[in-house]
């Protein structure tokens, strides 16, 4: 990969990755997701410009997204556990399905190409737009989350979604949880404990399953970009704890109305180059 790239130029992308870095972090504290929504096509840009060969460009955004979810999830996860607003019991009946769907995620993303990663990229965002832009919390299904197989069955395609999308599956648990009944404060610190859960074997993931592929920039472990991660995780973990209480503290709509728009915008993105 050829890095000449123009001192202003480097400098742009250099400011792009710190930023997303910031909303990266400050988003999972303060919405209980991961930030890979944000993470991921900005790193999509960011290898173009830089060269990345398109072959493995996507991957690596997802497998280098899910590297820094990691840290950010856990310091997310530590503020939330510490005001005793996570689900502990709903967690661990669903952590183990959860990582078993990571894995399977983790297989595909071996064989599939960028055109797959692309396609759930544009369905999921699409969805989740369209939940945000509704922003019914007084939709509910019952009082009580069903017990298994539900659980099992739902967790699995959580941790499948989300490690092919490098997102901290923090949007499905929210859902699910204020769809039975949970305060949204609740939900979202507990959605903040599935963040690690996903974004751990995930990564891993993604460095087996690009272990050998051709077209990786130098710095990168499988598809996880080293250098690009280094440069990202100091400001996410940084910013995490201000999103965990501005979470506890002010209303969320506005923010949820700016993010669903951004994922409209990356949905539309991703659907133009796959059919341009």
């Amino acid at each position: 990969m050829d890095l000449g790239v123009p001192p202003g130029e480097l400098a742009a992308l250099m400011g792009a990755l710190l930023a997303a870095g910031f909303a990266t972090g400050l988003l999972a504290g303060l919405l209980g997701i991961g930030g890979g929504s944000i993470l991921v096509p900005v790193l999509y840009e960011v290898f173009g410009a830089l060269g990345v060969d398109d072959a493995v460009r996507m991957h690596l955004a997802v497998g280098t997204s899910l590297a820094v979810i990691v840290p950010t999830s856990l310091r997310s996860f530590a503020g939330h556990h510490a005001r005793g607003a996570v689900d502990m019991a709903l967690v661990r009946s669903m952590a183990l399905p959860v990582v078993a769907g990571v894995a399977l995620g983790a297989v595909l993303a071996r064989y599939a190409d960028e055109a797959v990663l692309k396609g759930i990229w544009v369905v999921a965002a699409t969805i989740m737009s369209l939940k945000l832009f509704l922003g019914r919390q007084d939709w509910q299904l019952g009082d009580e989350i069903p017990g298994q197989p539900f659980r099992a069955l739902y967790g699995g395609f959580v941790g499948l979604v989300s490690t092919l999308m490098s997102i901290g599956g923090g949007v499905f648990i929210t859902g699910l949880m204020t769809f039975y009944g949970h305060a949204m404060q609740r939900a979202v610190a507990t959605s903040s404990a599935f963040g690690p859960i996903i974004s751990i074997p995930g990564a891993l993931g993604f460095v087996w399953a690009g272990w050998a592929a051709v077209g990786r920039p130098p710095g990168s472990l499988g598809y996880v970009s080293l250098l690009g991660a280094l440069v990202i995780i100091p400001t996410s973990v940084l910013a995490a704890p201000l999103g965990v209480r501005i979470a506890h503290g002010i209303s969320r709509r506005k923010l949820e109305l700016a993010f669903a728009t951004f994922l409209v915008l990356v949905g539309a993105r991703f659907l133009l180059s796959l059919i341009a």
